[in-house]
């Protein structure tokens, strides 16, 4: 059972829509895929129809089930969606209940809430200089493969081509976290986030990438602030799916697409000892 509160519950239930029964503009199939691929849950399951069968119901006994950590890294993704659908629709973000629902999810989750400097405004500001590559934990054969990918990214993204600039830095990071995990086996596959199957360690190649994004925070390779926007960036890419770009009408911009690459350059910096973390 989460801890969340009746205030906080009422106000998630506002921000959502899920007092009507809906929730926000899923539909069965996109709200089952959501609990499925975000925390491995069926929210079809009978358990979650305890208070009715609508998609608003089944969220509140998900909060009443779930612990902290489910609920919280649920409800976080559901933030990053309520605030794309406000941002398609030209609404504003920064309201009073979500920034208060901001800190109930981060409450659960047991992360500090955001400071001026961890915003997304700031973190698009920062510079990192030039990549020491040499610095780089990796296999150094795979080296030439990621700067060349690097440069081709920042043609896509120049170019306007944000979509492909998405693929591309979603791919540059997937490589840079494996190389690491690779060169550094002890540390990653020890983390409390690892991810285990039949209470084994995943090996590396079926790491998903917010597994490894995880796990690199745990061991201190990157930031809190590059392992927030790394996720928005897995979630961006996962777009790569005709299907799933469909299902939600995400149309990537050039905002989009300077986060991804923001993030890409801040994970490198970090991953080069360039950037504290």
């Amino acid at each position: 059972m989460s801890s969340l509160k009746a205030l906080d519950k009422k106000k998630l239930e506002d921000l959502f829509g899920a007092s009507s029964g809906y929730v926000m503009d899923f539909s069965n199939q996109t709200f089952e895929e959501f609990f499925r691929t975000i925390v491995s849950t069926n929210i079809y399951d009978q358990k979650y129809a305890i208070y009715g069968e609508s998609k608003g119901k089944r969220l509140k006994a998900f909060w009443e089930i779930e612990s902290d950590q489910i609920t919280g890294k649920a409800l976080r993704e559901m933030l990053e969606i309520w605030k794309y659908n406000q941002q398609k629709a030209s609404k504003p973000i920064d309201t009073p209940n979500f920034n208060d629902c901001v800190k109930i999810v981060n409450n659960l989750l047991g992360v500090k809430s955001a400071e001026p400097h961890d915003t997304e405004d700031h973190f698009l500001k920062a510079e990192f200089g030039k990549i020491s590559w040499e610095k780089l934990s990796i296999e150094p054969s795979v080296i030439p493969i990621l700067t060349h990918r690097l440069e081709e990214a920042q043609k896509c993204l120049n170019s306007g081509a944000y979509l492909s600039t998405i693929f591309m830095a979603g791919s540059i990071l997937e490589g840079l976290m494996l190389g690491v995990a690779t060169k550094n086996p002890k540390e990653f596959n020890t983390a409390n986030s690892s991810p285990k199957k039949d209470n084994k360690v995943k090996q590396f190649h079926d790491w998903s990438l917010a597994e490894f994004i995880d796990v690199a925070h745990e061991c201190n390779y990157i930031g809190l602030d590059v392992k927030k926007f790394s996720h928005a960036l897995r979630d961006f890419r996962n777009f790569i799916h005709p299907f799933q770009q469909l299902s939600t009408g995400f149309k990537p911009d050039d905002h989009t697409a300077k986060i991804s690459m923001q993030v890409l350059n801040a994970a490198l910096a970090s991953l080069t000892g360039q950037r504290s973390k």
